[in-house]
């Protein structure tokens, strides 16, 4: 029975009236590279906008007009704020003010590979707290088919309110590219789910307000299946190139001179380049939650998890081919060896750190004996992490002749624009390019050796 003083469609109705007349607060939980851009998406369109963050020195930082994102432009918050369209938080018992709650948080895997959901979970139940009628909550963070209806939904509904008439429920999949000033937010097509009409339809008003095109689905566990469907294809081209990459260079053949010449095709062939290993928020973590999902259906997902172990191997592979391009150019092993990294950053001009191959390859060096930098115009020093807390305030190293000059070996693992290559090439004894990003400028010589 609902609990809301109007019916459920005069309710719905109002509601997204009020989103058209911008009468409408949105609530987003989680700052990060997903919550503040959307954030700032609804502010600039003329809603009021609540972000909280468990993390109160982000808070202060936002609400002094620090975005803390290299590519989000701290004028980009200040404006929201100067607006009076923004404000943080971290005060959760304001939940029952926002009128929409975006939930944004990590879903990170724990070490046996496993879902984590306690950001998700413990949200829901700071919402549930305050839940009101007329509420619409989505989820946007990555995870299995299921998690919206079957952890979220009972959560919100055991105070009474009942989804679909009272309060509303959806999922849409985040699709941010940080760093890709091709595809912005707004931009971005926006996958959106419900698991009743009603939902759906107020999600829907939501964010056609918010990007450009709005693609909606028959539910919320078809919204949650487009998401891992994205990443699970990126990440299974991916494994296919790196273990090319593998057979290739045994063969005397160069992997990146293949696609080159593949991607010429104008039809069935795309595109995808081997690197050092996967990282970022999304590739190397959003298939392991389908696997894990899988296995209550008894359903095996070998190609999933083959990807998955020719990507995670990419590192010691690296590593390797850098210990005998060593011993080839000098004699030495990698004890003792000086190595510079470049690159600690997991994809190129952007300071995300998240699940970063060099983090992986700094520690596998490190324990090989090596003697290890790095430098990274994006990243001046290494903030804490969860999988490797020894490497914890390192910090980047100014490229210089002299500098380096120190080096027995320069392993190239990001390809930042910011880099002068030419002064890598023409310094560096030797180079291991895992990015091809030398020929791509036009060094080439002994000295370079790609893995």
């Amino acid at each position: 029975m609902s609990n809301s003083t109007q019916e459920p469609s005069e309710q719905l109705a109002t509601l997204v009236d009020r989103i058209s007349r911008r009468d409408y607060t949105i609530g987003i939980v989680g700052l990060g590279y997903v919550g503040l851009p959307l954030a700032l998406v609804a502010a600039r369109a003329g809603f009021k906008v609540l972000g909280f963050d468990i993390n109160p020195k982000r808070v202060e930082a936002l609400n002094a007009g620090q975005s803390g994102i290299e590519h989000i432009d701290n004028g980009e918050i200040k404006s929201a704020l100067d607006a009076g369209n923004f404000r943080a938080t971290g005060d959760f018992s304001e939940l029952g003010e926002p009128d929409a709650i975006v939930i944004a948080v990590p879903t990170p895997l724990n070490k046996q590979r496993e879902p984590d959901l306690s950001y998700v979970e413990n949200t829901t139940r700071e919402i549930a707290e305050r839940l009101r009628p007329g509420q619409l909550v989505v989820l946007e963070s990555t995870t299995w088919p299921g998690t919206t209806s079957e952890r979220m939904q009972p959560v919100l509904e055991a105070g009474g309110l009942t989804c679909g008439e009272d309060f509303y429920l959806a999922f849409s999949p985040e699709r941010e590219d940080p760093g890709n000033a091709s595809y912005t937010t707004r931009s971005i097509p926006k996958v959106v789910g419900a698991d009743d009409p009603a939902s759906r339809r107020l999600v829907q008003a939501l964010y056609e307000t918010l990007v450009d095109t709005v693609v909606p689905v028959s539910s919320a566990s078809t919204a949650e299946a487009v998401k891992l469907t994205e990443n699970i294809f990126r990440s299974v081209n991916i494994a296919l190139v790196n273990e090319l990459k593998v057979i290739y260079s045994r063969m005397g053949i160069d992997v990146w001179e293949v696609i080159d010449a593949a991607k010429s095709k104008p039809f069935g062939f795309m595109p995808f380049y081997p690197g050092p290993g996967l990282g970022g928020h999304c590739i190397p973590i959003d298939p392991f939650y389908l696997t894990w999902k899988a296995r209550e259906y008894e359903v095996a997902t070998r190609f999933i998890e083959l990807a998955g172990e020719i990507n995670t191997a990419m590192p010691h592979y690296v590593l390797e081919q850098l210990a005998l391009a060593l011993d080839a150019s000098s004699g030495k092993g990698l004890k003792g060896a000086k190595i510079l990294i470049i690159g600690m950053a997991y994809k190129k001009n952007v300071d995300d750190l998240r699940e970063s191959p060099s983090l992986k390859l700094t520690d596998l060096f490190l324990s090989r004996g090596a003697l290890v930098d790095y430098h990274d115009p994006h990243i001046p020093e290494i903030p804490p992490t969860r999988a490797f807390p020894s490497l914890l305030g390192r910090k980047s190293r100014d490229l210089s002749p002299e500098m380096l000059a120190e080096y027995d070996a320069v392993l190239i693992s990001t390809d930042h624009d910011k880099v002068d290559w030419k002064l890598v090439a023409e310094n560096s004894r030797l180079i291991v390019d895992t990015r091809n990003v030398c020929q791509k400028n036009g060094f080439v010589g002994e000295w370079i050796v790609k893995a």
